[in-house]
């Protein structure tokens, strides 16, 4: 029977005007559920149909970029589209969503529509012929785990939202296509439980790495499932009175009331057998060497940052984005993100299009492995006092002699990994010799400066960890060494640990410290009792449950920078109101002399309302179904 007299797409279960164009797929007499399950090929197909749903990780379109850690020129051209920024910058709408995964328009995917094909699927995949079982088991649970993390996706975008356990027939009453979104818990638990099923029949590794790399594996399912019991467990979702009025027409109240502590054991343990399954296939913390290219420690530990990226699934990568080559991570970033070095860069080169915001610059640690304004040696309220770099000590994270800001002294070694400062170094693009690196300098009239109206770094400051240092400029062409973005990392699925554990204790335990102390060893960081006894005004901090959180929560921050992680943790947090509506800044990019350039400027004060927490779903959907509640604020 044709697709269009049996099934009834889920996004008409959504939003009722639109099922015609969704109904009528193919043509009479062409493509029939029966053909495309016909064999083990066309199944396979299929099988990539659901995965292209996958939302764009990375991408100028991740919802991740509607933060506060990045920023990007107002005066860019459609050339750079960056839709999350858009919605940073102005809010979002309700009549036409900006980044509208509810129905796929303006830079997001339809997920109710890749829930439906993957509904198609199960439902079918026993009518292939000459499929072994092994690979439909494989198959089936791949597709269980893309229905739970499409559902997943809406949800931490959403809120509460409709659970599609399967598709709805044809003959089904115009009431029962009107469904409700269920409350949270619901959601979590009918997620969790796709995810359980999926991993017991996932691949615990890929064995065809050419072929098969980026396709879900049993470590992906039950860190996946980590996360859903984290966010879960979290304040935005677990006991959140914001939103008591949401209660439906069923008098059902979508978030429950009263903060569950049993979430965090939950959490705590999806996270340890998701770190147990990573392990046991290898998967560990990724340390950058290459004794070819005879570093310095200083500027491995730097050039670590962006290869734990960069480098191409390596051992730290639980889950990377995987698509054609057109879609490489690299592609949207790299030309956006880096300094211009040279003359000729402006001809392939965005100018620093993503550029830190100074939040993100101030937010890394001093040398002492404490936050700035906590360090009883660190200046911190001259930070932007002019300074000079000193003849030796900082050769290679600075320019010695070069005029800068106290601000970009001092600082850990991952501040000098992830941003590129006027005064420091970019190691690459051709210069391999740590000892004549190019020098970035971003004043006005310099290379690195203010040139034009579009290609520019509003801030100044330019974005290193998403650049791989093999990546080369022939004189004519720009080569990237392409690489896949990672949606989940073995350090972030230790600091959840670490997070859930301390949740579910009084007070941290040397378990709590293990995790997190992993994380900053390798960043050539002291540990945390040892940086906080000696080198924080309150050096008892780590001691309680209240002050190790706000340590997980900054070392979160500092890790996963630029990873797109940070809009999803201060939501879940209940910090994104306080932080998010802070006015982003930078240096003067107009400034040419030390004293002018070097003036912190507010480029957009922010406003960021209860409403901005989850997004809107339009609004011709809620005309079209009366028993779907509006987000609060909307």
């Amino acid at each position: 029977m044709k697709i269009k007299t049996v099934y009834i797409a889920i996004v008409c279960i959504i939003a009722l005007p639109s099922c015609k164009k969704y109904l009528d797929v193919v043509p009479d007499n062409i493509a029939t559920l029966d053909y495309a399950f016909r064999d083990r090929v066309r199944a396979e197909h299929y099988l990539y149909t659901c995965y292209s749903y996958m939302p764009k990780h990375g991408s100028g379109d991740d919802p991740g970029l509607a933060a506060d850690e990045i920023w990007s020129n107002l005066g860019r051209s459609g050339n750079f589209p960056n839709r999350g920024f858009d919605i940073m910058y102005n809010g979002n709408n309700v009549t036409n969503p900006i980044l509208n995964y509810w129905d796929g328009e303006i830079g997001g995917t339809a997920l109710w529509k890749g829930i439906r094909d993957c509904n198609i699927f199960l439902e079918n995949v026993d009518k292939v012929r000459g499929l072994e079982e092994f690979d439909k088991k494989r198959w089936a649970a791949e597709v269980k785990f893309l229905k739970a993390y499409y559902h997943f996706y809406l949800f931490r975008l959403y809120g509460p939202i409709p659970i599609v356990h399967e598709n709805l027939p044809i003959n089904v009453s115009p009431e029962d296509v009107r469904v409700y979104r269920e409350p949270v818990d619901s959601v979590v638990n009918y997620v969790v439980r796709l995810l359980d099923e999926a991993a017991s029949d996932l691949p615990s590794v890929i064995d065809k790495r050419i072929s098969e790399l980026g396709r879900i594996t049993k470590p992906i399912a039950l860190s996946v499932k980590a996360k859903v019991l984290i966010d879960a467990a979290s304040p935005l979702f677990n006991g959140n009175p914001d939103y008591a009025t949401m209660v439906d027409k069923r008098d059902i109240h979508l978030f429950s009331q009263t903060a569950d502590k049993t979430k965090w054991d939950r959490a705590l343990k999806a996270c340890s057998e998701a770190i147990e399954a990573c392990h046991s296939v290898g998967i560990g913390l990724y340390y950058f060497s290459n004794p070819s290219l005879n570093l310095s420690d200083s500027t491995s530990k730097i050039l670590q940052v962006s290869q734990i990226i960069t480098d191409k699934w390596n051992v730290e990568t639980v889950w990377g984005w995987a698509s054609n080559k057109q879609y490489y991570a690299s592609r949207y970033t790299e030309e956006f993100t880096m300094a211009p070095l040279h003359a000729d860069h402006r001809a392939f080169n965005g100018g620093g299009t993503w550029a830190p915001t100074m939040k993100a610059a101030e937010m890394f640690y001093s040398k002492n492995g404490v936050p700035i304004d906590e360090d009883i040696n660190y200046d911190y309220s001259n930070r932007y006092a002019l300074a000079t770099v000193p003849a030796t000590g900082y050769n290679y994270y600075l320019q010695p002699g070069y005029t800068t800001a106290k601000l970009h002294m001092d600082r850990e070694p991952r501040f000098y990994g992830n941003i590129g400062v006027d005064g420091g170094w970019w190691y690459g693009v051709g210069r391999l010799n740590d000892k004549s690196q190019w020098p970035i300098q971003s004043r006005l009239g310099q290379v690195s400066g203010r040139q034009g109206i579009e290609r520019l770094s509003p801030t100044s400051f330019y974005l290193k960890k998403l650049y791989n240092y093999q990546s080369v400029y022939n004189g004519t062409v720009y080569i990237e060494k392409q690489w896949n973005f990672p949606i989940i990392r073995l350090a972030d699925l230790y600091l959840l640990y670490a997070e859930a554990l301390n949740e579910t204790l009084d007070a941290p335990t040397a378990e709590v410290y293990k995790y997190v102390d992993i994380i900053r060893e390798r960043a050539g960081l002291k540990s945390v009792a040892e940086s906080w006894s000696n080198y924080s005004v309150f050096p008892q901090k780590y001691l309680t449950k209240e002050g190790m959180r706000t340590i997980i929560h900054k070392e979160r921050n500092i890790e996963l920078a630029f990873e797109d992680q940070r809009f999803y943790d201060m939501r879940r947090w209940k910090e994104a109101l306080y932080s998010f509506s802070q006015p982003v800044m930078g240096w003067n990019i107009g400034g040419s002399a030390p004293e002018d350039f070097y003036q912190p400027t507010v480029l957009k004060t922010m406003i960021y309302n209860p409403r901005d927490i989850f997004w809107p779903i339009k609004q011709s959907d809620i005309s079209a179904n009366i028993n779907l509640l509006q987000n609060p604020g909307w």
